[in-house]
């Protein structure tokens, strides 16, 4: 469940990072928030995991 979890925040992160980033129109800005927000899904995915592992 938990490898779930970060996938999928992971995923989701990763996309909308990089549509922010595409707001914006610059493609350097866009991957990089793409990058960050892989890191914020992991973060995001693996909290819930532990919660619902409780």
């Amino acid at each position: 469940m938990m490898k779930l979890c970060i996938f999928a925040g992971m995923t989701v992160g990763s996309v909308v990072g990089s549509l922010l980033g595409g707001l914006f129109g610059c493609d350097l800005g866009s991957f990089a928030l793409s990058g960050l927000g892989s890191i914020v899904g992991v973060v995001i995915g693996w909290k819930i995991a532990r919660k619902l592992g409780e």
